[in-house]
């Protein structure tokens, strides 16, 4: 049962998210410490491998005025040594506030300020999923 992969690629962390087999909902996955682009994208590799993924959806960061600016760049070229090492289809998908989002969520859980690093990449991941899922729903 194949799935999608959201991803929200930071310069410490990568958030990942999974859809459900039926592509409706999407579910915070794990966040990945980054430490070499090489490790970041084994590990990537092997949640592909595992969870049968078929798409891969990665948060773009624009600015607020829909401009690309250096973080959008920094995701851009990530994603291009991605794409030299695994053959999955790959879909930017707008991230503007899915951190405000995230943070929010974590506070109405009454999340520990301390505790929100651990979670907040992988919730984001999971809200740029989710865009695109319901997007692609909705035509």
């Amino acid at each position: 049962m194949t799935r999608i992969m959201g991803l929200d690629v930071g310069d410490k962390t990568i958030g990942v998210a999974l859809s459900d087999p039926l592509f409706i909902t999407a579910q915070p996955y794990e966040t990945i410490k980054r430490t070499k682009a090489k490790h970041d994208i084994d590990r990537i590799e092997e949640i592909i491998v595992d969870k049968d993924i078929s798409l891969i959806v990665v948060g773009l960061p624009k600015n607020m005025n829909n401009t690309i600016g250096p973080q959008s760049m920094k995701v851009i070229s990530f994603v291009d040594l991605i794409k030299k090492r695994i053959d999955k289809e790959i879909i930017f998908q707008d991230e503007r506030l899915t951190t405000v989002e995230s943070e929010s969520v974590l506070i109405d859980l009454k999340v520990r300020r301390e505790n929100r690093k651990t979670h907040i990449d992988k919730i984001a991941a999971s809200f740029i999923l989710q865009s695109y899922l319901d997007r692609r729903s909705n035509g």
